[in-house]
């Protein structure tokens, strides 16, 4: 990997390594680095067999190697981890501790690893999508007592005097988020993208702080509430005093659509489809697709972005 030093190599927390990231090289677009197996053999020999058994080379001996299936996990066996940029100084606070385990984070998985899924299993699905935004992650949540905001990993301490700037808190409680959850009386999370002025170089050129929900989250049930239930769920909210100006859905492409109904076929399509014009920008991140049961969803980055 040293070759990747120079310009890859990055700290995040406590661990150095290399970030891997989409780039264009002599003007062609690279999403990865392609290495052989027999430079790890310390790696996959110490994994289970998998359904295949290949012989590699490794100098002068041979050894053989696992290859796994789709749904087998290799990041820990790599020690591959997502790479998370530093928190910015307008969001840095006091952390109450880490992410509330009875939630999910906010992540999608990428169409590219999910070919048989999209297009096999639910090739005849219909989905909401809607168009996924460059900005931080946000989740407010109320849980029978407890009541709390939160960033993609941690908690922020909504009482300390030291987060009364903080913009993740300031939007929980300038916005009525705080209070209408309270009022709704279900234990719910609304997760979200927040955007404006100091957060990812405020692509959008929005004048002030944003949050444009993606997700509700029914804690009591475990499950990510329907497309359709969450927009009703969301004008409850707004019913309870939750300020519309600060707080709206994210934009929605379309409802109820199959992938045959929008001409996608493939991945290529999907992130051909992916690319388009944002809110305020000439390039959006991508897109988000949620079937309509809420029971599968994956996510389609654009290659211009």
């Amino acid at each position: 990997f040293e070759i990747l030093r120079r310009n890859s190599f990055k700290r995040m927390g406590e661990r150095e390594g290399f970030r891997i990231r989409t780039i264009k090289l002599r003007g062609q677009l690279s999403q990865g680095l392609a290495l052989p197996l027999s430079l790890f053999p310390d790696v996959f020999q110490d994994l289970p067999t998998g359904e295949l058994i290949i012989k590699l080379p490794a100098g002068d001996l041979e050894f053989e190697t696992w290859v796994g299936t789709e749904d087998v996990d290799l990041s820990e066996a790599l020690d591959v981890q997502k790479y998370e940029a530093p928190i910015p100084v307008e969001l840095s606070g006091q952390v109450k501790g880490n992410f509330p385990s009875f939630m999910r984070k906010t992540d999608q998985e990428r169409c590219q690893n999910l070919g048989r899924d999209i297009f096999v299993d639910n090739e005849d699905s219909r989905y909401e999508i809607t168009m996924k935004l460059d900005g931080t992650s946000f989740t407010a949540y109320v849980k029978d007592e407890l009541s709390g905001v939160c960033g993609r990993n941690w908690e922020l301490k909504v009482d300390d005097p030291k987060n009364e700037q903080n913009t993740l808190v300031r939007m929980y409680i300038d916005s009525g988020l705080c209070d209408a959850l309270t009022q709704i009386r279900s234990n719910y999370a609304v997760q979200g993208e927040l955007m404006g002025p100091g957060i990812q170089k405020n692509r959008e050129g929005l004048k002030s702080h944003k949050l444009f929900v993606f997700d509700i989250y029914d804690i009591d049930n475990g499950c990510y509430l329907s497309p359709h239930v969450r927009h009703e769920v969301l004008q409850q909210l707004y019913g309870y005093g939750l300020n519309k100006d600060m707080v709206d859905h994210v934009p929605v492409i379309a409802m109820g659509e199959s992938l045959e109904d929008l001409g996608i076929y493939g991945t290529d399509g999907l992130l051909q489809f992916a690319e388009g014009p944002s809110i305020n920008h000439p390039i959006r991140e991508g897109l988000v697709f949620k079937r309509v049961d809420g029971g599968f969803s994956f996510k389609a980055i654009s290659n211009k972005f």
